[in-house]
């Protein structure tokens, strides 16, 4: 069975439990995810699903893609992703994954990119506590300061923590409970907050640890 499926941040909102205790929730587009390709252990090596989501228009679409998506038979997608299976039996290509694989109550593993934030300093990319705030230390508010050590050993350390690119990058949220999974609307609410901005494209997996 396949283990995750691809989707697309909604948004966020808050809902109640039962004794009316407000909780952050997302809201994701979860599916439906047609099956592109499957990859077998005989073929390819490895065991794997090849899923696709949303819409693309058939002038973005190249040669070698149009070949690989009229062979499984589906509208060009917009995002093509594998998925580990444990076993192939039972998938088809052409057939539909939706938000049903997941239950209430279960956990998932969520992927996206984080949103960019262009270059920023140490305050803001690390959470730095600035220089001084008086006594002279007026351009020294938001400085990084000393980087070096002196004579020896006379380089700055690889890995530093310093002024640079912030976000854009995979991230990936570990243990987000299902709070509702609805097939007929492709949608999916996790308990908290995951990676990327509104519309941006996430994946989600079962959990693979679970409390940890």
């Amino acid at each position: 069975m396949v283990r995750g499926i691809i989707g697309k941040k909604v948004g966020m909102t808050q809902v109640f439990d039962e004794s009316g205790k407000a909780f952050p929730v997302t809201a994701i587009e979860a599916g439906p995810c047609p099956v592109v390709q499957i990859k077998t252990e005989d073929q390819d090596g490895y065991q794997a699903v090849q899923l696709g989501f949303g819409n693309r228009k058939d002038n973005k679409v190249n040669q070698p893609e149009r070949g690989h998506i009229d062979k499984a038979g589906v509208t060009p997608p917009r995002v093509l992703f594998e998925f580990p299976v444990d076993d192939t039996d039972q998938l088809s290509v052409g057939s539909m994954i939706d938000s049903s694989i997941f239950s209430v109550g279960e956990y998932v593993d969520v992927t996206g990119t984080s949103k960019g934030l262009g270059f920023t300093g140490v305050v803001k990319r690390y959470g730095f506590a600035g220089g001084k705030k008086s006594h002279g230390g007026e351009q020294d508010l938001r400085r990084t300061g000393s980087i070096g050590a002196s004579a020896h050993p006379s380089r700055v350390f690889k890995g530093k923590r310093m002024a640079g690119r912030h976000g854009g990058r995979r991230v990936t949220v570990q243990n987000l409970q299902v709070i509702q999974a609805d097939a007929d609307r492709s949608l999916l609410l996790v308990k908290g907050a995951v990676p990327g901005p509104t519309n941006g494209f996430l994946l989600i997996n079962k959990a693979v640890k679970i409390g940890a």
